[in-house]
């Protein structure tokens, strides 16, 4: 293939003109051809629509076009979106396609952002034009990268706001499947080359564990040559970085901040799920842990904190940590509950138990959490290490206290090493497995 492809999904029945007038947008900007898609409920009879919903639809069910027309509105969605994903998905990974673009309203947009998310990784260029770009997108952007372009006006015929904005979103998509195309061809010719891809280290950040975190980061990055990704671990960013595990876009993971999970069991708003500590432990790649910021749940403004936690009979240790975010100290039963939850993951999820290391900094979980400082609760930190501990025991996880606060250089330093250590225990046994072979 000469040029980037495009593939561009609208539902026909209700948006051809529209889905049309972006399709040749595209190819007017030039350089790239389009692939076009009907994700409609109903069939439209069109030359330039490339694959029909019929065909989509054929694909799960051999009744799908006239088994469509009688579902409701969220059962066709659900329908399209099965059908769509594995399409979608295929094509990417046959190297068919290098970008993906849709204009649509609530139902196409939520129809089309879930196929983007379930069949394209990280770093695939995905762009949305939607009435619904201007509220509240966490739910259709999830911890992808799919860029959402408001359309201003209703995808609702021709005029001169909506015809301009499409034209920008053509010109966009164009750009981005184009250097896309172009960085994969490069990274296919280094890679037919003697270069050696460089070992992708995940991190896990927060304000409170900055220092930490930077230590780690230019540490590996100059005496190691990896290549650091830092996740700010809220909530989106643990997800993220789930994903791109799961991608295999990482090839260990340095968890020092793993606060999030104190927002899923108390009820924060920065939770990253009940899924958190899992895809790492399952694809069976190295990585050192630790308890980073475990002693806060984070909320909004102070305001926003629920009266569960504010009442004269259950007032808890608050603070501003600015005026749109606050933070609650953990209890010694939440801390024991969070490490529960660390343990009972790793005991369940850990294919290579030799492969994890925990990390356990005994002078403060956080900048906040040392002697002096507002969150300084020893008990409550004793609950979350002792926890850990027994927890764990028998596991063939190694558990270390270090008598260091979570940003002491010597502890980033201890972090950052002990994962290099992990790394080529790993590298290693492939070595030894590919002689044996």
């Amino acid at each position: 293939m000469s040029r980037p492809r495009i593939a561009v999904l609208g539902t026909c029945d209700t948006k051809l003109a529209e889905t049309l007038f972006l399709r040749d947008q595209i190819i007017k900007a030039g350089g790239a051809n389009v692939l076009l898609l009907d994700v409609g409920r109903t069939p439209v009879q069109n030359s330039h629509i490339d694959v029909p919903n019929s065909e989509l639809a054929l694909l799960k069910s051999a009744d799908g076009p006239s088994s469509m027309s009688q579902m409701s509105r969220a059962d066709y969605i659900k329908y399209m979106i099965e059908c769509a994903t594995p399409f979608v998905a295929e094509l990417f990974q046959k190297g068919e396609i290098h970008g993906i673009v849709s204009a649509a309203g609530s139902s196409g947009t939520s129809l089309v952002t879930a196929v983007m998310r379930n069949a394209l990784p990280v770093g695939f260029p995905k762009l949305m034009v939607s009435t619904m770009a201007s509220g509240d997108v966490s739910h259709l952007v999830e911890e992808t990268d799919i860029t959402l372009m408001y359309s201003v006006v209703d995808i609702a015929g021709a005029n001169s706001v909506l015809d301009q904005i499409l034209t920008n979103a053509a010109a966009a998509i164009a750009g981005a499947a184009t250097a896309y195309y172009r960085s994969r061809n490069e990274g296919a010719s280094r890679n037919a080359g003697a270069e050696q891809r460089r070992k992708r280290i995940a991190v896990t950040m927060f304000g409170v564990t900055t220092p930490c975190v930077d230590t780690i980061r230019e540490h590996l990055e100059t005496k190691y040559a990896y290549e650091v990704y830092v996740f700010h671990a809220t909530g989106a960013g643990g997800k993220a970085m789930e994903r791109l595990i799961r991608e295999h876009q990482i090839d260990a993971v340095l968890d020092m901040t793993t606060t999030e999970i104190a927002d899923e069991l108390v009820g924060g708003v920065l939770s990253a799920g009940p899924q958190r500590l899992t895809a790492a432990a399952e694809a069976g790649i190295p990585q050192v842990i630790s308890v980073g910021a475990c002693d806060m749940v984070n909320f909004g403004p102070r305001d926003t904190v629920s009266a569960e936690f504010t009442s004269a009979e259950n007032k808890r240790l608050l603070y501003e940590h600015n005026p749109a975010v606050t933070l609650m100290r953990t209890t010694p039963q939440e801390c024991t509950r969070i490490a529960e939850f660390i343990a009972s993951k790793l005991r369940a999820k850990a294919i290579r138990p030799d492969l994890v290391k925990i990390l356990l900094p005994t002078g403060g979980i956080s900048m906040i959490s040392t002697p002096s400082q507002p969150f300084y609760k020893p008990d409550s930190d004793a609950a979350l290490f002792d926890t850990i501990d027994r927890r764990l025991e028998g596991s063939r996880i190694e558990v270390r206290r270090v008598d260091r606060e979570i940003n002491d250089k010597g502890f980033a330093l201890l972090a950052a090493e002990l994962l290099v250590e992990v790394i080529r225990k790993k590298e290693a046994e492939e070595q030894s497995d590919n002689v044996g072979s």
